[in-house]
């Protein structure tokens, strides 16, 4: 009965314990070790202070006193061998299941670990990786924002350059325009001065040619006669088919002598009043010839079209008798209407 007996107690036990283990086994591991740290702690500061050492030996010593008093009634209540071999053999057999149940326990402890230093070793990858991805993508950023500030600056110094160039370009423009026209004005005004200078030269060297050539004339001739001559060509008479009509000669040296007269300098103030427009002549395919002072012209020449009628405007002296100033392109003539004579000229008048 005893055999029997104690297999079913140890299979009760077994079972218990396997539902024990199975039930703590994943509390039961934080405990031990919580327990173990204790113990280490405890061991240490035992270690470290002899007070403890000899508490200690002193409950060793407390421990085996009933010990060694439990052993001789442990020896007189001996079993009979039979029952201690049945005995044995349940303990070995509990000692068995017990080392199969520690080797579970601990292979399952090995797996928790294993799985848990996986899962730390994954937690720390996925950390590295993520740490990694932040400092990628702030790496990213950061070049991002330095490229999209480098290409602003580079713009901005691009457009600066650009502004800078076409400024300079205008302002270089301007100022060969405004060279060019200085430089127009100057050669206008150049021109205009010497194409006087050189009308008056000319005039007055073709008026002291004809001076000599009739005083050499009136000299052949006698001088007395030239002196009646220039009596009698001082005054002059036109028939204009029912009576004569006499008038005075024009004498072109007396009024360009009067400062009243000076249309040279008043034109320099008001050019705009010497500005006609274009000389339209009476003839189509006429051109401009240059004449002079005893020159002949058709009266279309000296219409009432060509006639300045306000002499004073431009400067000119008053005329009387049949002389009118007209505009030939862009000279004035002083022409006598009666035979067409031109009696005096200035060249270049107008603009």
């Amino acid at each position: 009965m005893a055999t029997a007996v104690a297999p079913a107690q140890a299979e009760a036990a077994t079972a218990a314990d396997q539902q024990r283990a199975e039930r703590d086994r994943g509390d039961r591991q934080e405990r031990r070790s919580e327990r173990r740290q204790e113990r280490r702690s405890e061991r240490r500061e035992a270690r470290n202070d002899p007070r403890s050492e000899r508490r200690e030996a002193r409950a060793q010593v407390r421990r085996e006193a009933p010990r060694r008093q439990a052993r001789p009634q442990q020896r007189a209540e001996r079993p009979q061998p039979v029952a201690r071999d049945q005995e044995r053999r349940g303990r070995e057999w509990n000692r068995s299941d017990r080392r199969s149940d520690t080797a579970q326990v601990r292979s399952g402890r090995d797996w928790n670990r294993s799985e848990r230093r996986d899962a730390n070793r994954a937690i720390r990858r996925e950390d590295v990786r993520e740490a990694s991805r932040t400092d990628r993508r702030a790496d990213r950023r950061e070049e991002r924002r330095a490229d999209r500030r480098a290409d602003r600056r580079e713009d901005r110094r691009i457009d600066r350059r650009q502004d800078r160039r076409a400024d300079r370009r205008e302002d270089r423009r301007i100022d060969r325009r405004q060279d060019r026209r200085a430089d127009r004005r100057a050669d206008r005004r150049a021109d205009y001065r010497d194409a006087y200078r050189e009308g008056r030269r000319d005039e007055r060297r073709r008026d002291n040619r004809e001076d000599r050539r009739i005083r050499r004339d009136g000299y052949r001739d006698g001088y007395r006669d030239a002196r009646r001559g220039d009596r009698h060509e001082r005054r002059k008479r036109h028939w204009d088919g029912r009576r004569w009509h006499h008038y005075n000669t024009w004498n072109r040296y007396d009024w360009r002598d009067n400062h009243r007269y000076n249309w040279h300098d008043y034109r320099k103030r008001y050019r705009s009043i010497y500005r006609l427009g274009r000389y339209y002549a009476p003839y189509r395919d006429y051109r401009y010839r240059r004449l002079s002072i005893g020159f002949y012209i058709g009266d279309l020449f000296f219409g009432s079209r060509y006639w300045i009628n306000d002499p004073w405007r431009y400067r000119l002296p008053e005329v009387y008798g049949p002389y009118r100033w007209v505009r030939y392109y862009d000279d004035v003539l002083l022409v006598d209407t009666y035979s067409g004579e031109v009696v005096d000229v200035i060249y270049d008048f107008f603009w």
